[in-house]
C-alpha cells in the first residue's frame, strides 16, 4: 500500500520521514520495512534509525551535505522496500498478576468501565498486541490492539511512584512500566519480567513489530517467578508469529 510521505530536515544531522498520523498496523509494517531496507543499505553515514508509530528518524554521523540528494536516495530505497514481502514476527507471552495488591487501579477501572474485574482480566489477557514502538522510558513498549471496551483516558493527575513491571491502560493502549516511574496510566496488574537491562546485550529483547500476549498468574506464581528471574533461572523465549 502506498502512503503520502513527508521528508523533513530534522536538523543538520538527521532526516524525519512522516506517515499519516494513525496507529495502524499496515502503516507500521510499511515503516518497519523501510527501516530494515535503510539498515541493510550501503548508506555508510547512517548511524541510527528510530521509528515511532508513524515516523522514522534517520540519524547520520556527519552533517548532510546535500539534503535534496539524500531525500532522492531515500525515496529510491523506499520504492525497493515496498516490493519486499513482510517477514514473520515474534510472539512473546508475558505473565501478569492481576491481584489487587499489584493492580492498584483494577477495582476503580472495572467500576468506571462497568465490567467485572474478571471480565477486565479476560479481555486484557485474550488479545494479541502489536509493539508499535519503544519509548518514554528505555524498554517501555507501546502496545496497540487493546479491546475497545477497555479504552479509558489517562488519569488527570499522574501518580509519582508506579512500580517496575506495572501493567497499565492509557487511552487506547496498554503498556508495561520497565522501571519505577511517575505515570498516569491505570494500573491493573504487574509482571516480574524484566524489560530493560543495561548490562545485557541487547538491553531490550523486544522489537517494534513483535506481538505480545499476557496471561494471568497468581501471587504465589509471581513470587516464584520473580525469584527465578533474580537467580537467572528463567529465560523468556518468543514463539514464531506468522
Amino acid at each position: 500500500m502506498g502512503y503520502e510521505l513527508k521528508f523533513l530536515r530534522y536538523n543538520a544531522y538527521s532526516i524525519l520521514i512522516e506517515w499519516p498520523a494513525e496507529m495502524d498496523e499496515n502503516i507500521l509494517k510499511n515503516i518497519l520495512g523501510f527501516k530494515k531496507s535503510i539498515q541493510n543499505s550501503n548508506i555508510e553515514l547512517v548511524v541510527e534509525v528510530i521509528n515511532t508509530y508513524n515516523s522514522l528518524l534517520i540519524i547520520y554521523s556527519s552533517t548532510i551535505d546535500n539534503f535534496n540528494d539524500e531525500i532522492s536516495r531515500l525515496k529510491s530505497l523506499k520504492i525497493k522496500a515496498d516490493t519486499i514481502e513482510d517477514a514473520s514476527s515474534r510472539l512473546w507471552r508475558i505473565p501478569v498478576c492481576y491481584h489487587d495488591d499489584f493492580g492498584i487501579d483494577l477495582e476503580a477501572f472495572s467500576k468506571e468501565k462497568q465490567l467485572s474485574k474478571n471480565k477486565v482480566i479476560e479481555l486484557h489477557s485474550s488479545a494479541i498486541y502489536t509493539i508499535f514502538f519503544i519509548g518514554f522510558l528505555p524498554g517501555f513498549l507501546y502496545l496497540g490492539g487493546l479491546e475497545e471496551k477497555l479504552h479509558l483516558d489517562r488519569k488527570s493527575t499522574p501518580k509519582l511512584d508506579i512500580k517496575k513491571g506495572s501493567v497499565g491502560i492509557g487511552g487506547n493502549q496498554t503498556g508495561i512500566y520497565p522501571e519505577n516511574s511517575p505515570g498516569g496510566w491505570h494500573i491493573i496488574g504487574r509482571t516480574p519480567v524484566v524489560f530493560f537491562n543495561a548490562k545485557s546485550s541487547p538491553p531490550c529483547v523486544f522489537n517494534a513489530g513483535d506481538r505480545l500476549q499476557f496471561f494471568a498468574i497468581s501471587k504465589t506464581e509471581f513470587s516464584d517467578l520473580e525469584q527465578d528471574i533474580k537467580n537467572n533461572q528463567f529465560q523468556l523465549t518468543p514463539e514464531l508469529y506468522a
